[in-house]
């Protein structure tokens, strides 16, 4: 009973897909706010194209796709930190944590950061500042649960926080994100993934930043104008994707996959990915490679991307230590334009 639900799900978000990229409208481009939720914030899914709907476990699944958050091994502690938009001079800082509670159910908390470092404070009357700095802050934090239903069929849901602020003006909304993913095959090689992200209450800033002082001429008094502020969505979408693991022997994998996201606020984007591991005596070594395109992604001047697609990474795993910890670390680059190379590093260890 349970596999046929998750198969209708999966068909059902196929039929999705579909109609969305027959009749979605470019009208609606860049007409939602809070796009820090479409960053990827961890560097292996990030070298993987973020193609990993189907594949990502452990806690990089709470950003993929929740359901994966349900293969953690017991404890997992991730800390990544990114040069978002390269030279913009953003700072992305990413720590998490994922519990397995029982044999089939796990839980996590994570926390994502961006810092736009301190900006000079101006005024009508003072264009060039010298009244002060303010640094302006966007933070998202995740929690979020996921179990095996069976050997085949994993399902999770994440519940995000999101806040914006500068220094007098604030922002907070609440999303949420639901996963399911299907796992078949004699060695449980090929895999299918369904998610819907961010849906959630719209956003709208509010505090003293909005007030204007006015001053009657009539009556000499003055008086304090309030702004009315528009209200914003958030960057809702729906993924599906697919992945299939060539096992080459016990030491040697190569894992191939798609996905494709529907995305409500910004371009349908498709996305491919190869991950290749080979264990070591010691250690375990993967390289990644992957690529995110959507409609002029190679066009600079139509493109309303600043990233233009290509991804690549690596990671290291190794057992430290006499009781033999596991203890990674991982590197991902990703191109941009006219921003650079953006680069994210993070170290993972997993306690058993």
């Amino acid at each position: 009973m349970m596999k046929s639900i998750i198969k209708g799900s999966l068909l059902a978000g196929a039929l999705t897909i579909s109609t969305v990229v027959l009749a979605g409208n470019e009208d609606r481009i860049g007409s939602a706010g809070a796009a820090e939720l479409l960053v990827n914030p961890w560097a292996r899914s990030t070298a993987f194209g973020s193609a990993g709907i189907a594949s990502t476990n452990g806690l990089e699944a709470q950003f993929m796709n929740v359901a994966g958050l349900a293969f953690t091994d017991r404890t997992q502690i991730k800390f990544n930190y990114s040069n978002w938009l390269g030279n913009a001079d953003i700072s992305l800082n990413s720590a998490g944590i994922a519990q397995r509670v029982g044999n089939q159910s796990v839980i996590a908390m994570s926390i994502q950061s961006f810092g736009f470092g301190d900006i000079q404070r101006t005024t009508v009357n003072l264009p060039e500042g010298g009244i002060g700095e303010f640094s302006p802050r966007k933070n998202i934090i995740n929690l979020a649960y996921a179990r095996e239903f069976s050997n085949s069929i994993y399902a999770g849901i994440n519940m995000k926080v999101v806040n914006e602020n500068i220094s007098n003006l604030k922002a907070t909304g609440v999303a949420f994100d639901a996963g399911v993913r299907y796992v078949t095959g004699e060695q449980d090689h090929v895999k299918f993934g369904i998610t819907l992200k961010n849906v959630g209450t719209p956003m709208e800033f509010e505090g003293d930043g909005l007030g204007q002082e006015i001053f009657y001429q009539s009556t000499g008094g003055n008086a304090t104008l309030q702004q009315r502020p528009a209200s914003f969505e958030m960057p809702s979408l729906l993924g599906i994707g697919g992945s299939y693991d060539f096992i080459f022997s016990e030491d040697s994998k190569l894992t191939a996959a798609a996905a494709f996201h529907a995305n409500s606020y910004t371009n349908d984007q498709f996305n491919v990915g190869l991950d290749y591991g080979m264990s070591l005596e010691k250690a375990a070594i993967n390289v990644r490679a992957g690529f995110v395109g959507e409609k002029d992604i190679f066009d600079r001047e139509s493109s309303t991307n600043s990233l233009t697609g290509l991804t690549a990474g690596f990671s290291v795993d190794a057992l430290l230590g006499e009781k033999k910890t596991p203890m990674g670390f991982e590197y991902a680059v990703r191109t941009s334009s006219p921003f650079g190379l953006i680069h994210t590093f993070g170290v993972t260890l997993s306690l058993k």
